[in-house]
């Protein structure tokens, strides 16, 4: 059995809102806060990764 890497997705602001994006079968929406220091967050609950387009290709 194989696991599919976590989703990466470059935004261009610095606090975003990630729900799963599954309708239904996503989770709660939570808001995330990338520091502007290390340029991506990941969410807590999908394990997607939000990158910051300023820091594109730098993490």
């Amino acid at each position: 059995m194989t696991l599919q890497a976590p989703e990466t997705r470059i935004v261009n602001q610095w606090r975003i809102a990630c729900d799963g994006g599954e309708g239904g079968l996503g989770h709660p929406r939570v808001w995330l806060q990338i520091p502007r220091d290390e340029g991506f967050v990941e969410c807590g609950y999908c394990d997607c990764k939000f990158v910051h387009q300023d820091f594109e290709g730098k993490v």
